[in-house]
């Protein structure tokens, strides 16, 4: 195993760049892919492989999508087709192990969200990248790319609609028994979690991206209905370094499915309602009643119409590689949510405020998002609890 990127795989890339994918289920097809042929018919890349352990489903991705050679070894990829960027489309679980096999490669990674099962996981992705110029591994938080959330972050820079004070962070959305059906799904060990990391994960962490540094959180968690190991539904409440409070909704319960954002500044309260994704037409601006109607005005002029999407990410992450810089959403940016969770976590079954920066090496909820805790960790048996 190479143990750094080869000098001539890092920095500046100008080249039509190779891409693959390692994983060729639904996200992959539905996302993914689409992205990376978008950039295909731009000039950006070619998608030159795609990995899946499944010969069959491999091979009929790669018949499917155009992509010329698939295969069932990823190290074998890596080394015979040397791909510029490499696309994780697996369970969390394997996102470590491919990540860092891709870095050592010389391959930048774009990685599915939930990024891995701990903190301690993400840390070792983090040693892996290379030290200036990459290579580097983002993870899907596609929300950040929007338009609406561009302009909003601008909003609250300028300082128009002044400071936030109050925030509501909700993702509630609905699974059945069939969803858990699926034998990676509900489980500690191949999920990494439930609502909170597997489903929330995108709203709190555009919660985050608009709203800065977190500084300490109080939660509860509930396993109300399904038979999983996990949490299927979970609230908190957040406190950020700007003072701003926050609640936060997790649920895989709600029959009226919903995914929202709401700040209340000074001058105005800024809300996004949407499900999977948004565009400009999902924000509303709601001025206070002494701000001037042109003023308000600007305020709601969003501006070209981005939507939020893997495409939007995608084309943002090739200008970083191609310019040799650290992308949004990895290293200490991508960490922000997944430390915001394992502190969900942490508070909400060892019932304590946690800090942010409390839990590392030497803290169980820093190697496992349940903590060892009883009542949550997992028993011998699957499916069972105490």
């Amino acid at each position: 195993m190479r143990s750094a990127p080869a000098p001539t795989r890092s920095g500046p890339r100008t080249h039509r760049l190779k891409a693959a994918v390692i994983g060729t289920g639904g996200i992959a097809r539905g996302s993914h892919l689409p992205a990376l042929q978008q950039l295909a018919a731009e000039g950006e890349l070619d998608v030159v492989a795609a990995v899946d352990i499944d010969d069959d489903a491999v091979r009929r991705f790669c018949a499917d999508g155009g992509v010329p050679h698939p295969y069932t070894d990823l190290r074998r990829m890596l080394d015979e087709q040397q791909p510029d960027l490499v696309s994780i489309c697996t369970p969390p679980t394997l996102h470590r192990e491919q990540t860092v096999a891709a870095l050592e490669s010389g391959a930048w990674v774009w990685c599915e969200k939930p990024p891995t099962p701990s903190l301690e996981e993400f840390d070792a992705i983090e040693a892996a990248e290379g030290a200036q110029g990459g290579p580097y591994a983002a993870i899907v938080f596609q929300h950040r790319f929007g338009s609406g959330a561009r302009h909003v972050r601008d909003l609250l820079a300028k300082g128009e609609v002044g400071r936030p004070l109050v925030a509501h962070c909700q993702t509630t959305w609905h699974r059945d028994t069939a969803y858990y059906s699926v034998p990676w799904r509900g489980r500690w060990a191949t999920e990494g979690g439930g609502p909170a990391m597997g489903h929330g994960i995108h709203q709190m962490d555009l919660l985050l991206d608009i709203l800065g540094p977190w500084s300490e959180v109080r939660a509860m968690a509930g396993r109300l209905v399904h038979d999983v190991e996990t949490e299927d539904v979970s609230t908190a409440l957040v406190r950020f370094e700007s003072g701003a409070l926050a609640t936060v909704v997790n649920s895989v319960l709600s029959p009226d499915e919903v995914s929202r954002i709401r700040i209340d500044c000074e001058r105005a309260t800024l809300e996004l309602t949407h499900l999977y994704g948004y565009g400009n037409a999902d924000w509303t601006v709601t001025p206070a009643r002494d701000v001037p109607d042109e003023l308000a005005a600007s305020w709601r002029d969003f501006g070209t119409d981005v939507p939020s999407s893997h495409l939007a990410q995608l084309r943002e992450l090739v200008a970083s590689l191609r310019a040799g810089e650290r992308p949004r959403s990895s290293g200490p940016d991508g960490r922000t949510s997944l430390e915001l969770i394992s502190a969900l976590y942490k508070s909400a079954f060892a019932d304590v405020t946690v800090r942010a920066g409390e839990i590392g090496p030497g803290d169980p909820y820093y190697t496992a998002l349940h903590g060892g805790a009883p009542g949550w960790a997992p028993t011998q048996e699957a499916g069972t609890h105490e």
